[in-house]
Formats: structure tokens, C-alpha cells, sequence
């Protein structure tokens, strides 16, 4: 099933990121995108998400044109199939770990995943707050908040930039797990080559062109 589907991206700010992108997400795909600082890479992320719209081209995400959504109609497309992961946690630091994960269930009509919790190596640490956590343990506790709500789709936007390498390689294994098992896609910017590497497909954002490459 293709989840994602864009057609002829342009984009600038103050100079021209990118133009003529096309690219494709399916279900139970991993897809990395890398590139060089300034390359566009989380700009492209943001307009393959609904976040941001390009400047020209289209993008169509589960069967449907972002253009001719509402945003309330887009806003539903976030609560119920879309997932962020950013490099920075963004959790609410007067909660407890598990408080933070129940928010987004009870945002999206789902339950909370103890096996995920384990998967994570974060379950002993539910009834902690946030603030007494590392920053390790806090992107963990983040990562489990999306995946919790059952997305569709994963958008991650450099998840392992704070962590060690061994847990950077335990959390996107666990994402591609989650992928496999729930027939869904993960598109991941990374600077990280190693994190690339995991993923099924790697390409790479440079001279305002998007091309898929076979090795990093």
C-alpha cells in the first residue's frame, strides 16, 4: 500500500532548497533521508508530514491530497495516523513518565503498550517524573508516546541525536519492529549513517535534488 505519494516538490526560504522532488513511502517500508546542514532535510520532512505545505507540488498521504484537506481535516490526519519524533523530547516535565504516554492514548482513542514500555527498556520507569530522568530515558519515554497512539505513519526528524550509539540502534530497531508489525512507514533524517543504514531505502537531499543511493 503506498502511504505516501509526492509529486514535483519546490521549496525556498531567502535562496532554493529543493526542486522536481519526488518520493514514495509503502507500508512496512524504512526510508532514510540524509544530506548535508542546510540541505532541506527537515523541510522536506515537515511537508511530507502536513506540517508545512510546498511551495509548489503536491504530496498525498493515505490515499488523500493534503490541498484539498480542511485543517481540521489535517489536524485528524495528525491525532490519528501521523507520528513525530523529533531530536528533542518536547515531554511535559511536571509529569511522570507514564502521565506523559497516557496524554497522547487518550488523545487518539488508544491504550497504553506495556510491551513497547519493555521493548524500550523504559517500563521500571513509569512512575518517575521526567525531570528525573536522562536525556536517554526522556527521548525513550517520547518515542513510546507516539508509537502508543498506533500511527500510520512515523516522521522522525534526527530521534537518535542525543543518544549512545547502542541505544540509538535500540530504538530504531524497535521503530522498525513496529513498522513490520503494524504494516506502516517510517521516513527518518539523519545525519547518522549507521542509523541510515537500518532502514530499507537511503536517499540522499543534495544540489536541490532528492536521489535514492545503495550504499553511505
Amino acid at each position: 500500500m503506498e502511504l505516501i505519494k509526492a509529486k514535483n516538490l519546490y521549496h525556498s526560504f531567502d535562496y532554493p532548497l529543493f526542486n522536481g522532488v519526488d518520493f514514495k513511502l509503502h507500508s512496512s517500508q524504512s526510508v532514510a533521508i540524509v544530506g548535508k546542514s542546510g540541505s532541506g532535510k527537515s523541510t522536506l520532512l515537515h511537508i511530507l508530514s502536513a506540517f508545512l505545505a510546498p511551495k509548489k507540488g503536491e504530496v498525498t498521504i493515505l490515499d488523500q491530497r493534503i490541498d484539498e484537506l480542511s485543517s481540521s481535516q489535517i489536524d485528524q490526519m495528525r491525532r490519528f495516523e501521523l507520528g513525530m519524533i523529533f531530536q528533542f523530547h518536547h515531554l511535559f516535565k511536571g509529569m511522570k513518565a507514564i502521565e506523559n504516554i497516557e496524554i497522547a492514548t487518550i488523545l487518539s482513542n488508544s491504550t497504553v503498550d506495556m510491551a513497547l514500555l519493555e521493548k524500550l527498556e523504559i517500563a521500571s520507569l513509569m512512575n518517575q517524573k521526567t525531570s528525573e530522568l536522562s536525556g536517554g530515558q526522556q527521548q525513550r519515554v517520547s518515542i513510546a508516546r507516539v508509537l502508543s497512539k498506533k500511527p500510520k505513519i512515523i516522521f522522525a526528524d534526527e530521534p537518535t541525536g542525543n543518544l549512545d550509539k547502542e541505544t540509538a540502534n535500540l530504538v530504531m530497531n524497535v521503530l522498525k519492529d513496529y513498522v513490520q508489525k503494524e504494516n506502516a512507514g517510517l521516513v527518518v533524517v539523519t545525519h547518522d549513517k549507521d542509523v541510515a543504514k537500518i532502514c530499507d531505502k537511503i536517499f540522499v537531499l543534495e544540489n536541490q535534488s532528492l536521489k535514492e543511493i545503495t550504499s553511505i
